[in-house]
């Protein structure tokens, strides 16, 4: 990840906006990768990594506890099964819902110009999880305030950093929704985990929007 220790360790990296707070929680309930315990029997627990847009911690297991000035590991240990090899795996990641009072209909009454993506679609992104391309299901074009449409092949594209500094409002918690995917792989050879994700809807300002059916 570009996210190196020594971001971490200035207590001032910029991750994203000061409304950007982000949760790692290996114990929410009805979440994809909710357990009590890792497979190092350690107990599972909720913790920060951005606080108001400042990164603040990693994840670690066991044996990289002491490597961020923790006493104990965070409990995202994880095998696919008995017979496989424990190592660190995500633990439910969410963004978490704005503090102040916000719909997604006033989102929309206050967007003068945008686009209204409503779930996932294709992605692309590099190995240091910095420069990225993302799709959705569905689209509708936004103007003056107002649902005009629906449109077709959108992407956008950002870098992580610069994407998560554009987020200019988060809808309020009445708009969480917890989503996720049972086969997140990693590792040689690869080990299958289920985790969620979970946010209210959003709004970036200024991202690089395409149209990926377009042909030059």
């Amino acid at each position: 990840s570009f996210l190196t220790l020594d971001k971490w360790e200035s207590k001032k990296f910029q991750f994203g906006s000061k409304l950007v707070n982000v949760v790692a929680d290996k114990t929410l309930p009805g979440s994809l990768g909710a357990v009590g315990y890792d497979d190092e029997g350690v107990k599972c627990k909720k913790w920060d990594i951005i606080n108001d847009g400042v990164l603040v911690n990693y994840q670690a297991i066991r044996d990289q506890a002491h490597i961020i000035g923790l006493k104990e590991s965070q409990g995202c240990c994880y095998a696919q099964s008995w017979n496989d090899v424990q190592f660190q795996r995500m633990a439910n990641v969410s963004l978490q819902p704005g503090k102040t009072k916000l719909s997604v209909d006033d989102m929309i009454k206050n967007t003068e110009k945008g686009i209204y993506i409503i779930g996932d679609g294709s992605f692309s992104i590099d190995q240091q999880r910095y420069n990225f391309q993302f799709g959705g299901q569905t689209f509708y074009e936004i103007k003056n305030g107002k649902i005009i449409g629906m449109l077709n092949d959108v992407s956008y594209q950002a870098n992580t950093r610069e994407f998560w500094n554009s987020c200019a409002a988060i809808a309020d918690e009445s708009d969480f929704r917890l989503g996720g995917s049972f086969n997140d792989g990693k590792g040689q050879p690869s080990q299958s985990s289920a985790v969620s994700h979970g946010s209210s809807t959003t709004r970036f300002n200024g991202v690089n929007v395409i149209n990926t059916a377009r042909k030059i």
